[in-house]
């Protein structure tokens, strides 16, 4: 037994030994196939080249064409030339007396490589754009229109500040070009604004808006009006006990307070977490940053207090924020001024007082810089004369800042609408994003987009808001919320059916939407109107009947119409089981016959009245009218009886109403409920209508062109192109008209065609008789003029010689002068007949040998000469 096991035993070492010797085959084989793959497919990737670009392509402002610039550009005047040697020798001292402080911003090169002072560098101009006349317009404008650069050191100025209009034409620049173009707008626009060179955060010199909320979401805060306290009436009914426990109250806002108190805490402690998670990175160059940006004084355009604005965003900042850490200098277009104040705490602490000269080095005297604020001082005359003497001292030694080199900035009407560079530009803002287009540019009239975003990397989308213009369908803006799915839709005035907003889930009737209208485009005065499957209420204004409310419910319908028949008849709508109207006091009717509320039970056959309370009743008037139709005893159909009419009248009555008043005023309530009914039927037509236009106007996106705008107005263009056409037409023929003198008598003969010698000899006949009347009409008339006043003449005179002995001196005076101009009269118009009587022959036999020599006569007349 054991050697077979031994045996058995021995068997299984071999069998384990093969099938180990196995797998090792199989291992290999696998890693062979493996390494032979591996080898494949690094051949295959060894073909594969990528050829690595040599560099990154960047605007190359050294490679601008400056040809074209004019003299100014190239060279300096004489006066240019003396004020860049003021200006070195105001640096040397400025040097000499703070050796600490930073080199200051003086003439850096213009894009002709010419030194150029900065203040000459501004170009005041008022450009024909009343966008452009207020700061903030006009600041978002040059922040739109041009492109941010980066400065070539951060912690330095530029070594050169190019002129506006190249700014313009390239649409690009850095900080200080930005700053100078704005300041040149700003100053011809009337602000008395400066540009600065300072200091400034890294979030505001790299133009990083990721961690600022968009301007767009920031709203204006609401005043509170305080509500009119009323006075207590003499007679007024008490309000009910509270039986409450005092102490259990105590405690319970003790509770409350301590929930709050906890609530609060943790939700400061979450600010703060979420505030340290997006605080930024410590900045290694914090203070050193150097930025550009505009100074607004108080003072001129009735700015109250002065302000920043920072050129890449345009926005304002007030003087004391955080985000400007100094300033070096500010300039304008008639003066420079060095900061002489402390920057430790920022700018703070700055005063802006220019005509200070402890905290402001000016460094041309005479020019119009303003003057040092200070108390009203009484002075005596010897001061006032001292005073009078330094000041002419001063205007002697002055320098006149020199014109601006630049030439006027000049912004077409197309670039100025284009705005963004390529009509485009994207904005990223904290949790948000924005858009911006020029008009035109896309088809359905977008000019901006809003994006809300949940988390800072812009993942997932909360909400987007839609700005539209020069739409058909006059839709101004649209919000999608993302969260609620609800779009909502916002009308200037204008639209067909006086649609002001429009929110909705889903275009699909019968669904829940809300519609606001322009209440005094409508007739039926109809201002809102919410709609659910189930039911609608709608909200009127100025109506003559003082409606302003309307409900309806609505029940199941009895069948579904089949789709091929239509739904838009009142056989197919929406059965209403209730409808409630409400009313406004008309005041010229008595409270207790004035309906505040008509209720119409319509399955229930009732209707349900409320009128209006009475001048110190606490409860109001009302009446129940019941429809049912039944017989009496006899088989007659009942019609009305005491217990259809259930009434409760406010107050004492002085005799009810009889049985038959109460008839009439069931009767005209039916029929008001059938005119309701009908209404109401209307109403949803109206919205089935309003949701068909809307897809028609959604679908067509048709924009409209103003026809003043002569590029995209084809049909204005096309018709101004024919009358062009046909008025140069009109003026060509008649030049060829006046210059040929025998077409009026061409055209009675039949044209040139049909000529012959007879037909010439007449025409050289009629021609020569017609100037020969022309010539005797005109004698004729100088002698008429000549008779006319011949004959004035001697009747003046008769009635001087049976005058004169009752005139005066001032009537004899006003005789020789008409004499006078009288004789000057006959002897022009005399010696104008004498001359043409002279000149007459001869026109006659040139116009005879005119006719002679005509081309056209010529052939025919040659044997008549």
């Amino acid at each position: 037994m054991e050697g077979k096991e031994e045996k058995e035993q021995k068997m299984l070492e071999k069998l384990d030994e093969e099938e180990e010797e196995e797998a090792e085959e199989e291992e290999e084989c696998s890693s062979y196939n493996l390494s032979s793959e591996v080898r494949d497919l690094e051949d295959q990737l060894s073909h594969i080249q990528v050829h690595v670009p040599e560099f990154v392509y960047e605007f190359d402002w050294n490679a601008i064409d400056t040809s074209n610039l004019p003299e100014s550009y190239r060279t300096n005047s004489p006066k240019e030339l003396l004020l860049l040697q003021v200006a070195d020798n105001f640096w040397r001292q400025y040097a000499h007396l703070c050796p600490d402080r930073e080199p200051l911003f003086l003439h850096p090169v213009n894009e002709c490589n010419v030194e150029k002072f900065v203040s000459t560098t501004v170009r005041p101009t008022l450009l024909p754009y009343s966008e452009l006349y207020d700061w903030d317009s006009c600041a978002h404008f040059v922040s739109d229109y041009l492109t941010m650069e980066p400065l070539p050191s951060p912690i330095a100025p530029p070594s050169y500040l190019y002129s506006p209009t190249t700014i313009l034409r390239y649409r690009r620049g850095n900080c200080f070009d930005f700053s100078n173009l704005l300041c040149s707008l700003l100053i011809g626009a009337g602000y008395d604004a400066y540009c600065v060179n300072g200091y400034a955060t890294r979030e505001i010199c790299m133009m990083d808006e990721t961690r600022e909320p968009c301007p767009l979401l920031q709203r204006t805060e609401e005043v509170q009006v305080e509500a009119i306290k009323e006075k207590p009436k003499k007679y007024a009914v008490k309000p009910l006990r509270d039986l409450r426990s005092k102490f259990e109250m105590r405690q319970e806002a003790k509770e409350a307070a301590k929930e709050e108190e906890a609530e609060e805490k943790k939700r400061k402690e979450e600010e703060e977490k979420k505030a340290e998670e997006e605080k930024p990175k410590p900045d290694p160059l914090y203070g050193l940053r150097v930025h550009a940006w505009v100074l607004v004084l108080s003072g001129k355009r009735e700015v109250p207090e002065s302000f920043y604005i920072d050129p890449f965003t345009g926005k304002s900042y007030d003087t004391k924020d955080d985000h400007f850490l100094g300033i070096e200098s500010v300039w304008s277009h008639r003066n420079y001024w060095v900061n002489m104040q402390d920057c430790w705490n920022g700018c703070k602490d700055l005063e802006f007082d220019l005509g200070d000269p402890v905290r402001w080095e000016f460094m041309l005297l005479g020019t119009d810089k303003p003057l040092l604020s200070l108390p009203e001082i009484e002075e005596e005359e010897e001061g006032e004369d001292e005073m009078e003497d330094l000041m002419k001292e001063e205007e002697s030694k002055a320098f006149d800042m020199p014109a601006s080199w630049v030439e006027p900035i000049r912004i077409t009407p197309k670039e100025f609408e284009m705005r963004c560079p390529l009509g485009k530009k994207e904005i990223l803002y904290k949790n948000a994003k924005l858009e911006k287009w020029a008009p035109y540019l896309n088809s359905n009239g977008l000019i901006s987009r809003l994006t809300l975003f949940e988390d800072p990397d812009y993942s997932k989308v909360l909400e987007v808001k839609e700005w539209y213009k020069n739409r058909e369908d006059m839709m101004e803006r649209r919000e999608l919320n993302k969260e609620t799915e609800v779009t909502t839709e916002y009308f200037a005035p204008g639209h067909v059916q006086g649609l002001k907003v429009h929110a909705y889930k889903t275009m699909e009737p019968e669904t829940e939407r809300t519609m606001e209208f322009y209440s005094e485009t409508r007739v039926d005065g109809l201002q809102k109107r919410v709609e659910t499957p189930l039911d609608m209420a709608e909200y009127f204004e100025g109506r003559s009947d003082f409606l302003w409310y309307r409900h309806a419910e609505f029940g199941k319908r009895a069948k579904k119409p089949p789709n091929n028949t239509q739904v838009n008849t009142e056989s197919n709508a929406r059965p209403p089981v209730k409808i409630t109207e409400r009313f406004r006091r008309n005041p010229e009717k008595p409270a207790d016959e004035d309906v505040a509320e008509r209720i119409f039970l319509i399955q229930k056959e009732r209707i349900l009245l409320t009128y209006h309370y009475k001048q110190n009743y606490i409860t109001a008037s009302k009446r129940e009218f019941n429809k049912r139709s039944d017989v009496d005893t006899t088989g007659n159909k009942i019609i009305m009886t005491r217990d259809m009419c259930l009434s409760y009248q406010a107050g004492l009555t002085e005799k009810d109403e009889k049985l038959f008043h109460l008839y009439e005023m069931m009767l005209r309530l039916m029929e008001e409920e059938k005119l309701s009914r009908h209404q109401v039927w209307e109403s949803e037509m109206e919205v089935l209508d309003i949701l068909r236009i809307r897809e028609e106007e959604v679908a067509a996106s048709k924009l409209t062109v103003s026809i003043y705008d002569t590029e995209r107005n084809e049909k204005s263009r096309e018709q101004r192109e024919l009358m062009e056409r046909l008025m140069q037409e009109e003026r060509q023929r008649q030049v060829e008209q006046d210059l040929d003198y025998l077409a009026p008598f061409l055209i009675q003969m039949g044209g040139i065609e049909k000529m012959t010698k007879w037909l010439a000899l007449r025409l050289k006949e009629d021609c020569l008789n017609d100037f020969k009347h022309r010539l005797v009409d005109k004698a004729n008339l100088i002698q008429a003029r000549f008779e006319k006043e011949t004959q004035e003449l001697q009747k003046k005179q008769q009635w001087y010689q049976q005058n004169q002995l009752n005139m005066t001196l001032e009537d004899e005076d006003a005789y020789l002068s008409f004499c006078s101009d009288a004789m000057f009269r006959i002897r022009i118009l005399e010696n104008r007949l004498n001359r043409h009587k002279e000149r007459a022959p001869q026109k006659y036999v040139a116009l005879e040998e005119k006719l002679c020599k005509d081309p056209r006569l010529a052939e025919y007349l040659k044997f008549y000469v």
